[in-house]
């Protein structure tokens, strides 16, 4: 099965158009297909010399895989005037309709996943429109229970929660929230990565995993119980282990996943081991999503100095994902 994958451009005025035209210099065991507007891709493209031809995408038509030097496309207009490094508040609702148009085109089973390029933010917010993520985006039209997990050579790491100020994080981890994060977590490794019993480490909240009540109460409330509950139904589930200690070598080479409480709990030390390289997976939604490590890069928009590194990683992953829920070889 060749699987079709969806590709955002993101943020006009991001790296994201100079990742997919440089891209599109690589082969691909997938059809790639890049959702948004192709005057912005063909007006990048030229600006840092790649040849390119872009292709109106058709579905009713049998997937090949990419080969070098085009790119198949879904149209979506709104932002043909976009300089490079230079925002604009004008851009943001073509920035989401680009990303609802791939969801909807996976929610259809038309396509087989969607990678995402990053988008702004602030300058969505600075538009009017509440916004706070992709994750939750997305999984606000596809419902479920949206996980964050970023993943990397020999490490993956999940989130409880996501973007939240740290004033708010310890109120946001119920019992409730909590178990439906690791259920959505073992169950999206079981039934996206074919690993039949994943084995967590899970951090605790606190320092030191709380010292037995001396340094916050969470554990000993919420995480204790939970897991404890969770292990009684088979899970296996290590912890609350101290966050400074858990991301050791010999703790990791034996676990399939680390769930952290927060973001900057668990992401920095991911990033430290393969920035530029990792995968961001959305479990928990009814749809294949993935996407790069990194922010928009304003800087090196236009540059032709921007890495594909996770682009291709986050383009492989969703490849081997959609292989596996066709009944492939798990990943």
């Amino acid at each position: 099965m060749i699987p079709r994958i969806l590709l955002t451009l993101g943020e006009p005025a991001g790296i994201g158009p100079d990742l997919c035209a440089l891209i599109s210099r690589q082969s691909f065991p997938c059809e790639l297909v890049v959702v948004g507007d192709p005057q912005v891709l063909e007006a990048r493209a030229r600006m840092l010399g790649v040849s390119l031809q872009l292709l109106d995408a058709d579905p009713r038509l049998p997937a090949v895989p990419h080969r070098p030097g085009s790119l198949r496309y879904l149209k979506v207009d709104g932002a043909a005037d976009t300089q490079p490094g230079r925002l604009s508040p004008g851009h943001s609702h073509y920035v989401l309709r680009s990303i609802e148009a791939a969801v909807e085109g996976c929610l259809a089973g038309t396509y087989h996943g969607v990678v995402t390029a990053p988008v702004h933010k602030g300058i969505i917010n600075q538009a009017g429109i509440a916004f706070s993520g992709h994750t939750e985006y997305i999984a606000a039209m596809t419902g479920g229970h949206p996980v964050m997990m970023l993943a990397t050579k020999g490490l993956r790491v999940a989130l409880a929660t996501t973007h939240l100020p740290l004033k708010d994080i310890s109120a946001a981890i119920t019992r409730e929230v909590l178990e439906s994060v690791v259920r959505v977590l073992v169950g999206d490794l079981t039934r996206r990565f074919g690993i039949a019993q994943p084995r967590l480490l899970v951090c605790g909240l606190n320092p030191h995993a709380g010292e037995g009540g001396h340094l916050g109460r969470e554990e000993l409330d919420v995480i204790i119980p939970v897991l404890d509950a969770l292990r009684g139904e088979g899970m296996d589930l290590v912890g609350p282990l101290p966050a400074d200690t858990l991301f050791l070598p010999r703790n990791l080479e034996k676990a399939d996943a680390v769930l952290a409480m927060y973001h900057d709990q668990g992401l920095p030390v991911l990033k430290f081991a393969g920035f530029g390289q990792a995968v961001n997976v959305t479990l928990g939604l009814p749809i294949i999503r993935t996407s790069v490590d990194h922010g928009t890069a304003l800087d090196l928009a236009g540059t032709g100095k921007a890495e594909t590194g996770s682009l291709e990683a986050a383009i492989s992953m969703a490849i081997e994902m959609a292989q596996f829920a066709q009944g492939g070889t798990p990943v």
